[in-house]
Formats: C-alpha cells, sequence, structure tokens
C-alpha cells in the first residue's frame, strides 16, 4: 500500500486550502525571519508561528492522504 501524492491535490475539498494557507504562511514568515532585522523575542516569537503553521500544514497533508477524495464520499 503505498500513498498516493495525486490525493493531495483536492481542490474541493477545505482541508487543501487549509493545508495551502498554512505552507503560504510559514513561507511568508520564514521570508520575515531571514529578511528582516528582528529583536530576538520578534525572531523567537516568529520561529514558533513558523513552526507550528509548518506542523499545522503537514498535519492536513497527512489528513488529505488518509481520508477519501470529496468526489467519492
Amino acid at each position: 500500500m503505498g500513498i498516493r501524492l495525486k490525493r493531495l491535490y483536492q481542490p474541493r475539498n477545505p482541508s487543501f486550502w487549509l493545508m495551502v494557507a498554512f505552507n503560504l504562511l510559514s513561507s511568508v514568515l520564514a521570508w520575515v525571519l531571514h529578511g528582516w532585522p528582528l529583536t530576538f523575542p520578534a525572531r523567537l516569537l516568529l520561529t514558533v508561528l513558523a513552526l507550528a503553521n509548518a506542523g499545522l500544514g503537514m498535519a492536513m497533508a497527512l489528513r488529505l492522504l488518509r481520508e477519501p477524495p470529496a468526489q467519492s464520499r
């Protein structure tokens, strides 16, 4: 039983759009962390938020891989 990566692309499923949003927000946070001079508390807060968003994005991806596609429900 292999993982079918094509199951990630489910534009009719709200979980797909949550995964996209979490991953985009993580990318923006990483860009801010690398590109802007920040104080240590701000850097720490943005790092935690970026890691949390990445974790939530992965959780949504796993959820999409495990549940049946929206068309077959």
